[in-house]
């Protein structure tokens, strides 16, 4: 018999080896070094609080024997159990016709990853193209192309998340295993092993793709059955029970089960599910635009001026404040040494991004400084829809401020209200997309506009020049979370049974392992309504 001693608060030295963190571990814990039958790493933080002492902190599990006496009466050591998922599979019902999952980003990759694997068969239905193809199409955009509005950073197999930044941190409370399981699985198909220990743990977009691509495979080998270029336009429904799906306005596929991924950009599913008097009602959410500064002076701020840089991640950081107005403003999916990209996914609309390779080296840090707005803010607050029409208005308004391109402006003038029309500076910016110099001020609701102002300023007493006068900005984040909730119950059913809403789209999520959580979810919630068999679909 073996336990498991997990030892926290391991500080070292900036510059340390692994070996020197177990020692440390091992003479905390009171355990001699000969007696370890293994260790595992399941923290690692850069710890900044103190400028003139930079250093590491760890928590490390020792395995040892089950008669190993350790140190009981230190709080930073004690006896743990590791959970594993091991989700049940009750169901008993025999489905008379497939399992379907509609949308390949986190959640629903995680949905029929989890299903494939207890033996189900799913269908799965992506409106746009693989990866490999998406990626070509993305890029071919950016460099100047026409936008593909069913290919492009929206949509697409891996979601919206393929082209950010990668990260997996989540705030989710999560004692089933879930979490861990969703990373796990990240790293078995090719991401690095330290997101499952690092505190801020990223892919990055670049090796993001490649996981997704190996999932896919993986997913077909055992059994998945994938359709690409193939959107959900309609839902057959009789008696309140979902009984079909229409693909692409003409294939009519029977499902005895459907989850619906769709992410946070499927307006126009979001509006047959209105048709189909789906539940839906409006969510808030948060606007704004990107924000980019020096990634150096970012560094500087979270490390001190004399930090050796070589031997620390590229600094990140998370701020918030309440404005006078009593919204909140906050900055939110942070991309150090990241780019700005165009999200864009409808014509005459521009909306913005960010986005980070794995090294993280472009010059600048990006993130979304974001404004809370609620219904009350929507045209119509009693329109289940109308977040969607805000949001479509100040994604028209970046668009016309652009000229199709990501319109940019320096802080300074924003606050000023300086309209910079048919002026050709250039920014010192790095983004992915065609940009044009353009005020922005009109854009933005003036209680929106405001907060933001106020906010900037306020960030800036904790981080000396976040408010510098030439930051840039790129507009317009309104993609930041869906505007929608789509209903289910405590069975992850909707109104209409059968009909499984999931992850961002459906407004239960937000970021990649969090949504991919959910997917996990709804799948268990499948499991514990029917068996799986094999299945076969008739077109």
């Amino acid at each position: 018999m073996s336990k498991r001693i997990r030892v926290a608060q391991v500080a070292v030295p900036l510059q340390h080896d692994t070996g020197q963190v177990i020692k440390k571990a091992c003479r905390t814990a009171g355990i001699p070094a000969g007696d370890l039958e293994g260790t595992e790493i399941i923290r690692k933080s850069a710890d900044a609080r103190r400028r003139d002492a930079l250093r590491y902190t760890y928590t490390v599990d020792l395995l040892v024997p089950d008669h190993i006496k350790y140190r009981k009466n230190d709080r930073n050591v004690r006896e743990v159990t590791i959970e594993t998922y091991h989700p049940a599979q009750t169901g008993q019902a025999v489905p008379a016709h497939p399992v379907a999952v509609i949308g390949t980003g986190p959640a629903g990759l995680f949905c029929a990853y989890l299903l494939v694997k207890y033996g189900y068969k799913p269908l799965i239905f992506e409106r746009g193209k693989p990866v490999e193809e998406r990626q070509a199409d993305v890029e071919a955009f950016w460099a100047g192309g026409a936008l593909d509005p069913e290919s492009n950073v929206q949509f697409g197999e891996g979601g919206a998340g393929t082209f950010s930044d990668g990260k997996l941190n989540t705030m989710v409370k999560d004692k089933s295993g879930r979490n861990r399981f969703v990373l796990e699985t990240f790293a078995a198909f090719g991401a690095p092993a330290d997101i499952l220990y690092e505190s801020r743990p990223h892919i990055g977009t670049d090796i993001l793709r490649a996981v997704v691509s190996n999932m896919r495979k993986e997913i077909l080998r055992m059994g998945g059955r994938y359709f690409f270029s193939c959107a959900v336009t309609d839902f057959e429904v009789r008696d309140h029970q979902l009984t079909a799906l229409i693909v692409n306005g003409s294939m009519r596929v029977p499902v005895s089960a459907a989850v619906l991924a769709v992410g946070h950009s499927a307006r126009d599913t979001f509006a047959v599910l209105k048709k189909r008097q789906v539940d839906l009602c409006p969510k808030p959410f948060a606007v704004g635009m990107r924000m980019e500064h020096p990634q150096e002076m970012i560094d500087a701020s979270q490390y001190g001026d004399g930090a050796d840089r070589s031997l620390l991640p590229p600094a990140a950081y998370k701020l918030t404040w309440r404005a006078g107005n009593g919204r909140s403003v906050y900055t939110f999916c942070m991309c150090p040494g990241g780019y700005v990209v165009n999200a864009s996914s409808q014509e005459g609309g521009t909306a913005v991004n960010g986005m980070s390779y794995r090294a993280r080296d472009a010059k600048n840090a990006n993130s979304a400084v974001i404004v809370s707005v609620t219904p009350e803010d929507f045209p119509d607050p009693d329109d289940p829809l109308s977040g969607v029409a805000f949001q479509r208005t100040l994604e028209e308004r970046a668009w016309r401020a652009g000229g199709g391109r990501i319109p940019q402006q320096r802080f300074g003038d924003f606050e000023q209200g300086i309209s910079n029309e048919n002026v050709n500076g250039q920014f010192a910016s790095c983004t992915k997309g065609a940009a044009r110099e353009a005020g922005l001020t009109g854009i933005f609701p003036a209680a929106v506009r405001d907060a933001f102002v106020e906010g900037m300023h306020a960030f800036g007493k904790k981080i000396a020049g976040f408010d510098r006068p030439d930051a840039v900005l790129s507009a317009v984040e309104s993609r930041t979370s869906s505007p929608v909730r789509i209903v289910r119950d405590e069975t992850f059913q909707s109104n209409i049974r059968g009909l499984y809403p999931c992850g961002e789209g459906a407004g239960y999520a937000g970021g990649i392992t969090s949504t991919a959580m959910d997917g996990l979810k709804c799948a268990e919630a499948v499991m514990a309504c029917y068996k799986a068999k094999e299945e076969e679909i008739h077109e």
